[in-house]
């Protein structure tokens, strides 16, 4: 694996990227402060062409089932960009953009791009995926681990959704949807207006994680981290709620986190 390093910095902000490992953001610093787990693993990486669980690691397009390798038995999970190299297009003091070609064991031939943009106060993560052929379903999300505690402070959650995507024993949305429970969650849930999650490390930061898409998946049943998910649909979405990138439309997404003094 390359050990090239992206670095940009805005202000007291600083933002670190590893294309080679999943065109993964590795490390976001406030004023001196990392808010991701870092780790080979952690950071935030792109889930794409698929995002969470894809059930039995199958989906169908049109009358054809296409079986994806189960990297998370018995399922397939965070798409295959996450453990591919991601070539670096282009590089500024403030942005990078990244892509990446799909390619086996994805069934379709396309290309994701990814543009990162660092601001002061605000980090802005932009997916486009276009194909080079015929149309296929696809989804777009971010997987960031922040950080549970900031120096001692430990974080809490702010959220609003409009329902909970009822959870099945695989983990997988039953189709059901239902009022919001208490955490903690490995657990969708709908938006409509937008994604809009507030994290606060009291006395330390606070950063809302907002997106146009509808569905945020949030995961905080580890001691070391909590997960805000932005995504263009549900787990098990290539089945449930296919969004289809044809040549004349590719699927794009955006997340943009803003932080402040808390």
């Amino acid at each position: 694996m390359s050990n090239e390093q992206i670095t940009l910095t805005a202000g007291t902000a600083e933002a670190t990227l590893h294309p080679a490992n999943g065109g993964r953001l590795t490390g976001l610093r406030i004023a001196g402060t990392e808010l991701l787990r870092q780790g080979e693993r952690y950071g935030c990486f792109p889930m794409v062409p698929w995002c969470g669980r894809t059930r039995d690691g199958r989906f169908r397009d049109g009358a054809t089932v296409h079986q994806l390798p189960l990297n998370s038995p018995p399922h397939a999970i965070h798409g295959t960009a996450r453990n591919a190299p991601w070539a670096t297009a282009r590089v500024t003091p403030t942005e990078a953009v990244l892509t990446y070609d799909l390619s086996e064991p994805w069934p379709y031939p396309g290309r994701v791009t990814q543009v990162v943009t660092l601001a002061e106060d605000s980090l802005t993560l932009a997916m486009a995926v276009e194909t080079y052929g015929s149309s296929f379903p696809a989804q777009i999300g971010w997987h960031p681990w922040f950080h549970r505690s900031l120096d001692g402070s430990e974080v809490s959650l702010d959220f609003a959704p409009a329902w909970q995507e009822e959870r099945g024993e695989d983990h997988l949305p039953t189709g059901n949807r239902v009022e919001p429970r208490p955490g903690p969650w490995d657990d969708c849930f709908g938006m409509p207006e937008g994604v809009d999650v507030t994290l606060t490390w009291p006395g330390r930061l606070a950063l809302t994680v907002a997106s146009r898409e509808r569905w945020v998946v949030v995961y905080d049943e580890q001691e070391e981290a909590v997960c805000v998910e932005p995504q263009t649909g549900p787990p098990n979405g290539l089945n449930t709620l296919p969004r289809l990138v044809t040549p004349l439309e590719p699927l794009e997404a955006t997340t943009t986190w803003t932080w402040r003094p808390a």
